[in-house]
């Protein structure tokens, strides 16, 4: 057993080491240092809580972590890069149901009714609150699984009116917060249990008003929402670590978000709050012309004959993982001479930051990474675009098609090259379910074919 001055300590040190993981993450530099602050936070503040006064049952916790450890290690070892974005989501979900059952738990528990007057009240609102934000965490974040894992369809579900019932049933949940505070002895779980339904619900119907487009936004938000589900666990236990983490992890996703929500033309608001504002209004652009298409010996020739390409990397790349023969030819094309970036886009793949990991696990050098809003401006001098496994962040129609659902959001403008080549399985449209103008473009070709093996082909004629 520890002293609580020495859990405090141990407490405040981990708070500290959080935040440097937190701002260790704000570059892919200082990363891997930012991943180790956090690791180590976490291993001194599960071993402070274990040990701290008035814990029993140690050798329970000790085993269930044990468990839960190694499932998660092999968990971790057999997800691939590319169903991360679903691992975190259901993560979140754990996270969110967590919430749920401690509050529960705290509501049962003989303690809470010894307490008198505001400190009781106060208690029974944390619990209410926590309670409510777990359970849209917990089925918000299986929905988003599901969209992202193919389960469910990515395109909104949306019905008339849906804004009014959920706003309706916010207002079901005050009123039984107000009887649940009312009720005397555990006679209130009927009314934690109605609202826990309730807001499993708005949860469910939240998310899947939001189109596969905004899913990584989504992704970012649910992670807010569990950081707060935790924030509020630690009131109900009355554990100030926990407390500290939740709200980092709460402030740093909507943080995010914010941001996201900037890069792409969308209001924060509408996304949080299930695609709340004006959609497109009737159908999407026809799409008219010919597509035409090249072999990969035609293709490395028109790259040996430019002097400046840029790459533009999206969820087709992740899933062929070919980032490594890209890094292959990015090395060729330079002791050629030529000019060598990547565009990336800040949605590109299914979670933020996705191509720039599979760029940094390939070796790809940081300075010729570069984000949109630079690359954008340089595409008019660009020789040659090579558009690989990317689809809805390079669409024209998102900035001319009024009705197109991804219209407002900003995208890499690669047909301002001379000459844009995509590789492509196929004429498949993207995650967001809309047929891509670009392929009809006069200067643009297409490649079909696994994305690893037509790079690979072409590395070929590049000797």
């Amino acid at each position: 057993m520890i002293s609580s001055q020495i859990q405090l300590a141990s407490y405040l040190f981990a708070s500290i080491l959080f935040i440097l993981s937190l701002g260790g993450l704000s570059s892919q530099e200082s990363a891997k240092r930012g991943v180790l602050y956090g690791i180590v936070g976490m291993a001194i503040a599960i071993i402070s809580t274990v040990l701290g006064e008035g814990v029993e049952g140690q050798i329970y916790i000790v085993v269930a972590i044990a468990i839960a450890s190694v499932i998660g290690l092999l968990l971790a070892r057999k997800v691939e890069m590319t169903s991360m974005p679903q691992l975190v989501a259901i993560l979140h979900s754990f996270v969110g149901l967590a919430a749920v059952l401690v509050g529960f738990g705290s509501y049962l528990d003989p303690k809470t009714h010894e307490l008198a007057g505001t400190e009781h009240t106060i208690h029974l609102v944390e619990v209410f609150i926590g309670v409510f934000i777990g359970a849209i965490t917990f089925t918000g974040s299986i929905i988003a699984w599901g969209k992202l894992e193919g389960k469910i369809r990515s395109k909104p579900l949306v019905y008339p009116g849906r804004h009014l019932v959920n706003i309706i049933l916010l207002i079901i949940c005050i009123v039984l917060a107000v009887m649940f505070a009312g009720a005397a002895g555990t006679s209130g779980m009927l009314y934690l249990y109605i609202m826990t339904a309730i807001a499993s619900f708005i949860g469910v119907m939240l998310v899947m008003a939001i189109g596969g487009a905004d899913m990584p936004v989504v992704v970012s938000m649910l992670n807010s929402y569990s950081g707060w589900a935790a924030a509020a666990a630690g009131f109900m236990l009355g554990n100030d670590l926990l407390i500290v983490t939740g709200a980092l992890v709460g402030s740093s996703g909507a943080i995010l978000s914010i941001i996201m929500c900037d890069a792409m033309n969308r209001s924060f608001i509408s996304v949080i709050f299930g695609g709340f504002g004006a959609g497109p209004t009737g159908p999407a652009r026809e799409v008219t012309g010919d597509v035409t298409a090249m072999d990969h010996e035609e293709v490395a020739g028109l790259i040996k004959d430019a002097k400046s390409v840029v790459i533009v990397p999206g969820y087709g790349m992740a899933v062929a993982k070919a980032q490594f023969p890209v890094y292959d030819m990015v090395q060729k094309l330079k002791k050629s001479g030529k000019e060598v970036r990547f565009g990336i886009h800040p949605v590109a793949g299914r979670l933020p930051g996705h191509m720039n990991v599979l760029l940094a696990e390939a070796n790809v050098p940081y300075d010729i990474v570069m984000e949109m809003e630079e690359i954008n401006d340089d595409l008019s001098e660009t020789d040659i675009v090579l558009v690989i496994g990317a689809n809805d962040i390079v669409n024209p129609g998102a900035e001319d098609d009024p009705n197109s659902p991804i219209y407002g959001m900003p995208v890499i403008q690669v047909w301002n090259a001379k000459d844009v080549i995509v590789m492509k399985r196929s004429m498949a449209t993207g995650y967001a379910g809309v047929q891509n103008p670009l392929f009809f473009n006069e200067n643009t070709n297409m490649l079909y074919g696994d994305a690893k093996a037509s790079v690979d082909k072409i590395n070929g004629f590049l000797q």
